[in-house]
């Protein structure tokens, strides 16, 4: 059985994989904002559910609290990175301030946490670091800009890690569920109030298809857990995994959209070389 480390289970997806950990006989540290979700959360399983409060944009005490976890509970197996919530706004229309915060939490809250964890895993040379994305960190929609932008940010940092501790025996997989039955379309989601009519024509009915969709989405949170279990056991986990048929589709019509401008614009970019230039291989 293994020792998992899983930020933000209060509810949603945090929450579904710390369930299905459980069930499937692990033990599971998991963090909340609030004293009263952490109880709610030990409830799960007296034993093997151990809840932590932690703000994961205090790097300091992210620190701290790995650090102790890999004293009194035990060497961390698993670590999903998972805490973050979505900004929904035009990008014109939305302060600097919720871009900061956006990626205080969703990016820099998540390497905080890898950062805390990942010696322990090298030099134990074993460990699985799962970081959740979106779909949106590999294709966008209007509305959501700097919620895509932080996503597409932590999918370049989790592709790289996973580069420079594969000898290691860690492995690192980026996970981009679709649309999931959670509240990130609802309570969760940060709503930057409209205030510019040119884009009333794009962007009210993207906000109110959303909220139409809020609770009715296609994904399973708790098929989603057994998914990430699986991926778990495989031999040579993968560097991404999406979840859902919806992203599915959606990230394969996205990147076929850039991969048809790369082929067009082609001969353009070759032409900026030097002829005698070293190549760069990948």
């Amino acid at each position: 059985m293994k020792i998992f480390f899983i930020t933000g289970v209060s509810s949603g997806l945090g929450r579904a994989f710390a369930s299905g950990a459980l069930k499937a006989g692990h033990t599971v540290v998991g963090t909340v904002r609030k004293e009263a979700d952490a109880r709610a959360f030990e409830q799960l399983d007296p034993e093997r559910a151990i809840a932590r409060v932690l703000d994961v944009t205090d790097t300091d005490t992210v620190f701290r609290t790995v650090d102790e976890i890999e004293a009194a509970v035990g060497p961390i197996d698993v670590l999903i990175v998972n805490a973050g919530y979505g900004h929904e706004g035009v990008l014109e229309e939305s302060p600097m301030a919720e871009l900061r915060t956006q990626f205080e939490v969703n990016v820099f809250g998540a390497v905080a946490t890898i950062k805390a964890a990942l010696p322990y895993m090298r030099q134990r040379r074993r460990g699985h670091i799962l970081g959740v994305t979106s779909m949106g960190g590999l294709m966008t929609v209007p509305g959501l800009a700097y919620y895509h932008g932080s996503k597409y940010a932590l999918e370049g940092i989790l592709e790289t890690l996973g580069k420079e501790v594969a000898s290691f025996g860690v492995h690192v997989t980026a996970v981009e569920p679709g649309s999931f039955r959670t509240d990130w379309a609802g309570r969760s989601m940060m709503r930057t109030e409209r205030s510019i009519p040119d884009y009333d024509e794009l962007m009210n009915p993207v906000r109110e298809r959303r909220l139409a969709a809020s609770g009715n989405q296609l994904g399973d949170p708790d098929k989603a857990a057994q998914a990430l279990l699986a991926v778990l056991d495989a031999p040579s986990p993968p560097a991404h995994l999406l979840l859902g048929s919806d992203a599915l589709h959606l990230v394969a019509h996205g990147r076929a959209a850039v991969d048809r401008e790369i082929e067009e614009w082609a001969d353009l970019s070759r032409s900026t070389d030097f002829p005698d230039g070293a190549q760069l291989s990948g």
